[in-house]
């Protein structure tokens, strides 16, 4: 046991170094495309263009569920595999269907879910423990993503919300009382809270990387419209960093052969996600206009595959302790 614990410390450790490599990285890059995207006042970064992103390097780091999904089935010695490739699908259909029928109450769920999410996904491998004060950290961190475009752009959040069949005159009469009453702003404010506590926590200058992300969203949000700014951080940011992780936990010892079999693994099922995207996009576009066919397979797509994720990552975490 004091073996493997050194060995997951050592991992740890190689995982904070590159992590903050990679937020430095991407706090210049977010700086640098931002301003000069703000400076090309006539050019529009096409949804095309991000849903094709979110297609390939943003899915992707989901792409191994069906390897932890294997490992899961191990650990409760369920031997039929395919009893977690039904569920898993079935839960992301549900989703969709669940969507249409209570658009409202579906969005709602995304945003707090997805809140949390962001937040853990992003940070937990800074954390050594896993108490419940640090799962309010994260989801308060993770509100960043929620309440930034908001603050921001509120206007074009909106239009977005309406875009994804959310016609609910309360939900949109309490997001505007929000917007007038200046609640956003403490909203970010906590999240800027629980970037320090997550610091100071057991401090070492590592964690300086919760402020190089949490500037970093400031700035693609202030800068960019909604979907770009999404878009930048779900795939760069996000996504990148739980590879990072992935590609660790397949070969500590040789990160770029790690990264070739994450390739590996990885492409089968972002192709085949990448597919069925696509041919839902066909369909949307007979009955709505292309970019809000386009908004629909982002936001409702991402959501039906986050809950199963969420679900499996819960299942796995709770089972390997």
């Amino acid at each position: 046991m004091g073996f493997f614990k050194t060995v997951i410390l050592i991992m740890n450790n190689e995982i904070k170094k590159i992590n903050l490599t990679h937020s430095f990285i991407f706090f210049l890059f977010s700086n640098i495309f931002s301003v000069i995207i703000f400076k090309l006042n006539n050019f529009n970064i096409s949804p095309l263009i991000c849903l094709l992103l979110i297609l390939t390097i943003g899915v992707s780091h989901g792409s191994l569920d069906n390897v932890k999904g294997k490992k899961l089935f191990n650990i409760l010695n369920i031997n039929k595999i395919s009893i977690f490739y039904f569920s898993y699908i079935l839960i992301a259909i549900l989703v969709i269907i669940i969507w249409i029928i209570i658009p409202f109450i579906s969005l709602m769920c995304f945003l707090l879910v997805a809140s949390y999410h962001f937040g853990k996904e992003d940070t937990q491998f800074l954390m050594s423990e896993n108490s419940y004060f640090n799962q309010l950290l994260f989801f308060l961190k993770g509100l960043l993503i929620i309440t930034a475009p908001m603050f921001f752009h509120f206007d074009e959040t909106i239009a977005i919300f309406k875009l994804l069949l959310v016609d609910n005159e309360i939900f949109y009469s309490t997001l505007e009382f929000i917007e007038v009453n200046k609640i956003l702003p403490i909203a970010i404010i906590l999240s800027s809270l629980s970037s320090i506590f997550l610091f100071l926590r057991k401090f070492e200058i590592k964690k300086f990387i919760v402020f190089l992300d949490y500037f970093s969203i400031l700035v693609l949000n202030y800068y960019l419209t909604p979907l770009v700014a999404f878009t930048v951080y779900f795939c760069f940011l996000h996504s990148i960093r739980h590879s990072i992780t992935l590609v660790y936990e397949i070969d500590k010892n040789d990160f770029k052969n790690g990264l070739k079999i994450f390739g590996q693994k990885a492409f089968p099922l972002t192709v085949l996600t990448a597919i069925f995207c696509l041919i839902a996009l066909y369909l949307l576009n007979n009955n709505y206009d292309f970019n809000s066919s386009i908004l629909k397979i982002i936001f409702i797509g991402l959501a039906s595959l986050t809950f199963p994720h969420i679900l499996l990552e819960y299942f796995l975490e709770k089972n390997e302790k």
